[in-house]
């Protein structure tokens, strides 16, 4: 894992509609990048759905959400509108990105989330992530960092 404080390491994946999306393009604005396992399982749904139905308010304070996981950009795509999500799921199917977070464990991608600051460096690591209510957790973690 990144420790907190690091530069956050750029890189650059496909989105679930095969556009390119680089961390780099969201310097100035605080981001939230979770790592989950994989598409339409239950943890990694209620995680997604979560972020979903917060994103009114991350909006409001101009928080970008990606998720990363090593499904393909269909199965992403698939994901993304069957649960009607409102921000980008990247596909990092050879895991370069996801090694380079530390989120690659034995079998499956690790539930990591990183809040990375407005000038790309770590600002807070969840390591142990509970998918239910993990959007407001998220969000509380920023306020009290004083990010916004």
């Amino acid at each position: 894992m990144i420790e907190i404080g690091s530069e956050a390491p750029d890189f650059e994946l496909k989105n679930q509609d095969a556009e390119s999306v680089k961390l780099s393009n969201f310097k100035g604005k605080v981001s939230v990048l979770y790592f989950y396992p994989k598409d339409n399982t239950p943890g990694c749904t209620t995680e997604a759905c979560d972020f979903r139905d917060s994103m009114t308010d991350l909006k409001k304070y101009g928080i970008v959400v990606l998720g990363v996981s090593a499904d393909s950009v269909n199965s992403h795509k698939k994901f993304h509108d069957q649960k009607k999500l409102n921000f980008d799921l990247l596909s990092d199917q050879k895991k370069d990105v996801i090694k380079k977070y530390g989120a690659n464990g034995p079998l499956v991608t690790r539930r990591i989330t990183y809040i990375i600051d407005k000038n790309q460096k770590i600002a807070y690591l969840f390591d142990k992530v509970h998918p239910q209510g993990h959007s407001k957790e998220v969000l509380e973690k920023i306020n009290e960092l004083h990010l916004l």
